[in-house]
């Protein structure tokens, strides 16, 4: 964070010292929730918990270096008091964001907001100093966090902003005001908690209604819902996709033997190619994003296929490919799922496999709603069309129905499977792997598949492990 002295930092979050000998002390660390994170002048924030209070941690962060605490009671040690932490974090942002003048750039959508968000940073930080959210830490706590942890020497910001219902971006945005929002697309993810698409695209484009004038909306020109956003800014509207009125578009799209998506990247500034490192169809559309935004950031068509060409994966179980010594090669995608995102693993797998035999892994899809049967018989069903070579459908009733999907579609189902647990999964892959398989593993977080994926890695550990 930028250096601030403990009187600054209260003054901003309208907070009350307590035990702090000299208020012109310094935050020059980084802030943080996890006392294992703490550092030589570092600000800790107390949050409580269901099961663990930050404010019992008070005493171990001030011996480990910490300035201060930023707590809701006095802990005994240098703390700032504030009537409720979150708001306080929030406000701090707001003033940190505000006093940087770095560009900020904020990303939503239903599917591929991370792998998205890496890319951008990814491509950007070939230009210039970036920081941006690590994993999916999008909420408003990992929000502020990812923007108090930016410099001096910082030039974009880069935030992935989560919603599980109407009004939530518009907290994040006012919390951290964007110059340029992004919106990937609008689908299925959450729809048991916002009860239909039409209400997750009128949460999503809270982040344009949030973007000045002189700012700019970047929206998938192939998105129904996303374009209709237009409408709904001030800012200056930049299209990107496969359609040709995309200002950013992708021509001659094409999946390498391996399954990495290459294609001619076409902007206002020029024409380039890209091979991307990554895996699958989807993270075209991703791409195409991210060069929408450095494009908008004066980046040169060659400069961003360039970075685009370069770019792998930041976050860890999000199409990680590995191959084992045996030439089993492992996809975890199990960090999360809905019925997009399985869709594009599915057809990655797909592509990845041709003259292979393939195995799709799968599980729960959560927070489904009245949807859940449909999309989980319809993501059964994909496999089979897909030519999938074994689905294995993994723990309770959404597995069920994934396997019933599978079974229904034709005679191809009988090479369906379901299995109770991770472990059981563990085991059948054991018995039946050959050299040259390729599993994919995927499923919603809660169900915690990468067991599986981590499992089969470590059956290959005594050899040489080539991580592509």
């Amino acid at each position: 964070m930028i250096a601030l002295s403990l009187a600054e930092i209260a003054a901003v979050v309208g907070g009350q010292t307590y035990d702090i000998p000299d208020p012109a002390v310094q935050v020059t660390g980084p802030v943080v929730r996890d006392s294992r994170e703490v550092e030589s002048g570092s600000l800790f924030v107390a949050f409580v918990g269901e099961r663990v209070d930050g404010h019992d941690y008070a005493e171990a962060v001030i011996a480990a270096g910490a300035a201060a605490v930023l707590a809701s009671r006095p802990v005994g040690v240098p703390a700032i008091v504030v009537d409720d932490v979150q708001t306080a974090l929030g406000a701090l942002a707001r003033h940190v964001v505000e006093r940087l003048g770095a560009t900020l750039v904020a990303l939503t959508g239903s599917a591929g907001k991370t792998s998205t968000k890496d890319l951008i940073a990814q491509v950007l930080r070939s230009k210039a100093p970036t920081v941006f959210t690590p994993g999916s830490l999008n909420n408003e706590i990992g929000l502020p966090l990812t923007a108090l942890s930016a410099t001096e020497e910082t030039k974009f910001l880069v935030l992935e902003m989560g919603a599980r219902g109407i009004g939530h971006i518009r907290y994040l945005a006012d919390l951290t005001p964007p110059r340029i929002g992004l919106v990937l697309n609008v689908g299925t993810a959450h729809i048991g908690e916002f009860g239909g698409r039409e209400q997750i695209a009128q949460a999503k484009g809270e982040l344009v209604e949030s973007l000045p004038e002189d700012g700019a909306a970047v929206l998938n020109a192939d998105d129904p819902l996303v374009r209709a956003m237009a409408s709904r800014t001030k800012a200056r509207v930049i299209l990107f996709g496969e359609s040709d009125e995309a200002d950013v578009r992708a021509e001659n799209v094409r999946l390498t033997e391996n399954g990495q998506p290459a294609f001619s990247l076409r902007t206002p500034s020029g024409c380039s190619d890209v091979t991307m490192r990554l895996y699958g169809e989807h993270h075209v559309s991703n791409a195409l994003a991210a060069a929408a935004v450095a494009h908008e950031l004066g980046m040169s068509a060659d400069e961003i296929a360039r970075a685009l060409s370069e770019a792998g994966s930041l976050s860890r179980w999000r199409m990680e490919v590995t191959e084992r010594p045996d030439g089993v090669t492992v996809v975890n995608d199990a960090y999360n799922a809905n019925p997009e995102s399985m869709r594009a693993a599915l057809r990655a797998l797909a592509s990845m496999g041709k003259g292979r035999r393939t195995w799709a892994v799968l599980g729960q899809m959560a927070e489904l709603g009245d949807e859940a049967l449909a999309e989980h018989d319809a993501v059964g069903r994909l496999a089979v069309r897909l030519n999938v070579g074994k689905l294995v459908a993994v723990g309770g009733r959404e597995a069920s129905w994934l396997q019933l999907g599978a079974y229904n579609e034709g005679s191809w189902g009988e090479e369906s499977v379901h299995v109770s647990d991770a472990q059981a999964a563990v085991d059948l892959l054991r018995s039946e792997l050959r050299p040259g398989d390729v599993v994919l593993v995927k499923a919603s977080r809660s169900v915690g598949l990468e067991r599986v994926a981590l499992a089969l890695l470590a059956d290959g550990a005594e050899g040489e492990v080539s991580a592509r």
